[in-house]
C-alpha cells in the first residue's frame, strides 16, 4: 500500500493517456493520491476537483483527494476573484487542504512583496474552511531566504491554527523542518531525492522521525532515477519509498506502510469503500474522522 501525498494529475502531460496512467498506479501499489490543484493558474485550479469526481466511482484506480491553491509563480494573478475561487473550492467535502502555496524566491515569476501577501490571504482562508496547507519553498541559488521568509511568516499567521500541513518537496536543511514539525507540519519527500547530487536531502531524511514522514512523486515533475528527465507518474512512488528506505535502513514494506499511515492519520482520512459515503458528508470512498 502506497500514497502519492502529491501530485499534479491534471497536467496536460497525461492528456493522452491519464486512465492508463492512474490504472498503472493503482497496479504498483498506490491506493490514494493526493491531487494538488493549481492548474495553469487560479483560472484551472478546479480541474483537479473535476477528475476527484470524474473517476471516483473507479475501482481499478487509486482513490483520490483534492487540495487547491494559488502557486507563488502564479501570485500576481491572486486577484479578489480568484481568492473567493479559492475560498469556494476549499468549502468541497473532496477538499483535504490548500495547496501548494508559499514562496519560490529561485524562479522570482511574481515579485517577492506579492508573493507574501498573497501567502497569508491563502492562509487565512484555510484557516477559515479550517483545512491545513500544502507549502512551497525555493529558495534562491545558494541561500535559505525563502525558507526563513516562509518560516516566519507561518509563525505569525499560521501557528496559532494548530492546524499544521505538509512541507511540499522538501530541499531545506534539517532546521526549516524541525521549526515546521513544531508547528504541527509533516515532511515530504519527492523522487530528487533518488539524485545523485542530493545528499543534504538524504541526510534530513536520515534524522526526521518516522511518524513525519510522507512520500510523493509531485508528478509529472521531478522523475526519480532512472527514469529523471523523462515524465513521472505517481507508479514511480515506490521508488521514493524505497530510497527512502535505503537511507532510513529500513525495509521498503514498512516504510510504505509508515508514510501511508502517516498520511491517513494527518488528513483524519480512513479507508472506507469506494462508493460515495453520503452518509459522513463525502464522496471520495475516504471518510473524515471526526
Amino acid at each position: 500500500m502506497l500514497v502519492d501525498s502529491h501530485a499534479h494529475l491534471d497536467s496536460e502531460r497525461y492528456a493522452e493517456d491519464r486512465e492508463a496512467m492512474l490504472v498503472r498506479a493503482y497496479e504498483a501499489g498506490v491506493e490514494t493520491i493526493l491531487a494538488v490543484g493549481i492548474g495553469e493558474g487560479p483560472d484551472t485550479m478546479h480541474v483537479a476537483l473535476d477528475l476527484s469526481r470524474e473517476y471516483r466511482s473507479r475501482t481499478d484506480m487509486p482513490q483520490i483527494v483534492v487540495s487547491a491553491g494559488i502557486h507563488p509563480h502564479e501570485a500576481n494573478l491572486a486577484d479578489e476573484n480568484a481568492l473567493k475561487k479559492l475560498d469556494a473550492l476549499a468549502a468541497e467535502p473532496e477538499m483535504v487542504a490548500v495547496g501548494e502555496i508559499g514562496l519560490d524566491y529561485f524562479y522570482d515569476h511574481s515579485p517577492r512583496e506579492v508573493q507574501q501577501r498573497v501567502f497569508v490571504d491563502q492562509m487565512k482562508i484555510a484557516a477559515t474552511r479550517k483545512l491545513p496547507i500544502l507549502i512551497h519553498c525555493r529558495a534562491s541559488a545558494d541561500s535559505t531566504n525563502a525558507w526563513d521568509e516562509a518560516l516566519a511568516l507561518l509563525e505569525e499567521h499560521w501557528r496559532a491554527t494548530g492546524l499544521g500541513g505538509v512541507l511540499h518537496c522538501f530541499a531545506g536543511e534539517y532546521s526549516h523542518a524541525k521549526q515546521a514539525m513544531d508547528m504541527n507540519f509533516l515532511v515530504s519527500f519527492a523522487g530528487n531525492i533518488t539524485f545523485p547530487k542530493a545528499q543534504s536531502i538524504r541526510d534530513v531524511a536520515a534524522k526526521l522521525p518516522m511518524d513525519r514522514m510522507l512520500i510523493e512523486t509531485d508528478a509529472p515533475f521531478l522523475a526519480p532515477v532512472p527514469n529523471r528527465g523523462k515524465r513521472n507518474e505517481p507508479a514511480l512512488v515506490q521508488r521514493v519509498a524505497g530510497q527512502l528506505a535505503e537511507v532510513r535502513g529500513s525495509d521498503y514494506e514498512t516504510m510504505a506502510l509508515t508514510t501511508t499511515e502517516n498520511f491517513y492519520r494527518f488528513f483524519r482520512l480512513s479507508r472506507t469503500n469506494r462508493q460515495p459515503a453520503s452518509e459522513t458528508g463525502t464522496e471520495t470512498g475516504l471518510q473524515v474522522e471526526n
